[in-house]
């Protein structure tokens, strides 16, 4: 029997919980002890500041006797609120506002799941969802067997102490001896990370390495699985049979020179019409960065509108699905899903996949992009989005796009479209 916890196992423990069983009941259930369960549910709890059905999050002590109005001002955008206490900016700004913690939380079962007052609820609540334990779980195993154990925060700090510092001709070992209390990790590790792309300098800046023949394979560094979970191709199959209106959008990368920069590609299916983006490196953080800034740009309305359901591989820039589809803010709205395709079956995305061929018309393969600028990258898509497809009827996908969504969001999106007959598809388009 396996010592961690299955995801049917936290399914029955969320079940469990709405049933209103015991620790003991439900570590019965599992074939587990009653203090494992309960260091599950406590590990893997989530804090939630929700409302309850026409009312918003409150957790003020007073919030039902209380009957100030206009707290923050005329300018109010919740004018439909006849009083402060049902607008979400309440206890921001009320000076009298005092917290009220629901004393549940602080005792079996830890969790507001089941609680027979949820629907009543105004208060900070905690939550237990197995599929976000599950992959919490599969991450720290992941992460405690192979892997990089640093985040992307702390990566790029350490590339900022020790780059400059290689590259002025020191070794590694004298970097890692001169500011040991400084990097925090090993100096294999160092040397792993370097191995890996993961910094600005690479192999070639280290003069005796070089000269070193390799004494066995260069691990992968692999990705944690648990967030395929509910997210596979075939639950896509069932999400769009289900929503068959819904448009389709396919995502992918496009690898230059190893090491260097690096496309993400958005396709619109329903259109042909194709947005790129450079990216520094091919991590989750510069994907979830993009996505970020086209919400911003977009707004809630478009955003939500142009990518409803996103089909993309099985890649680590994507192994971060909730950043993507759920906003940054303290809402935490949902704003698209995010499905996979099955290893190593390219075809099921194969709208993308045949139209980066014209990419690579100007890009071939092995290009560097290291010199490029985004304006470039716009200036590439501009031309082949405004090259004309048989299955379009002959149309231009930017023409096909602007007839579904108007030419507003594509000035918004930065495409601009270009003359049949100054259209370029060979590398000479980005020479500089």
């Amino acid at each position: 029997m396996s010592k961690f916890l299955t995801y049917e196992e936290r399914l029955m423990i969320a079940q469990g919980l709405k049933e209103h069983k015991s620790f003991g009941a439900i570590g019965s259930l599992i074939g587990k002890d009653r203090t494992t369960v309960a260091k599950e549910i406590k590990r893997h709890s989530f804090e939630k500041k929700s409302g309850r059905p026409g009312y918003p999050f409150n957790a003020c002590l007073h919030r039902t006797t209380c009957k100030a109005k206009k707290i923050c001002g005329s300018a109010c955008s919740h004018e439909s609120a006849y009083k402060c206490s049902i607008c979400p900016q309440c206890n921001e700004l009320c000076r009298q506002f005092v917290e009220e913690v629901c004393t549940m939380r602080f005792k079996p079962p830890y969790v507001c799941n089941g609680c027979q007052i949820l629907d009543q609820c105004t208060l900070q609540k905690m939550f237990y969802d197995p599929a976000d334990a599950h992959i919490a779980a599969e991450k720290a195993v992941s992460e405690a067997r192979c892997g990089i154990l640093s985040s992307e925060e702390e990566l790029a700090r350490i590339n900022r102490l020790i780059s400059p510092l290689i590259r002025n001709g020191q070794s590694v070992h004298q970097v890692y001896e001169s500011h040991v209390n400084e990097l925090m990790c090993s100096e294999k590790t160092l040397y792993n990370y370097i191995d890996a792309c993961l910094f600005d300098v690479r192999n070639i800046d280290l003069p005796r390495k070089v000269k070193y023949r390799p004494r066995y394979k260069k691990p992968e560094f692999k990705i944690d699985r648990g967030c395929r979970i509910g997210r596979s191709y075939k639950d896509f199959l069932k999400f769009m049979e289900d929503h068959p209106e819904l448009p389709m959008v396919q995502m992918d990368s496009v690898i230059g020179s190893r090491g260097g920069k690096v496309l993400l590609t958005v396709h619109f299916v329903e259109s042909s019409l194709m947005l790129a983006f450079l990216r520094d490196s091919n991590t989750s953080q510069s994907v979830i960065d993009i996505f970020e800034e086209l919400y911003r740009v977009l707004g809630k309305q478009d955003f939500c509108r142009l990518f409803p359901v996103i089909l993309t591989d099985n890649g680590s820039e994507f192994s971060n699905p909730k950043a993507l589809e759920f906003t940054s803010d303290q809402y935490r709205s949902r704003r698209t899903y995010l499905f996979y395709c099955d290893a190593g079956s390219p075809y099921q995305k194969g709208a993308c996949e045949v139209n980066h061929e014209l990419i690579r018309r100007v890009l071939p393969k092995g290009a560097c992009m290291d010199d490029l600028t985004q304006e470039d990258i716009c200036r590439m898509m501009d031309h082949i989005n405004s090259y004309k497809r048989k299955k379009l009827n002959n149309r231009t996908p930017y023409e096909t796009f602007s007839f579904y969504y108007g030419e507003e969001l594509l000035r918004k999106l930065g495409c601009h479209p270009v003359a049949a007959g100054d259209i370029v598809l060979k590398p000479r388009l980005l020479k500089k």
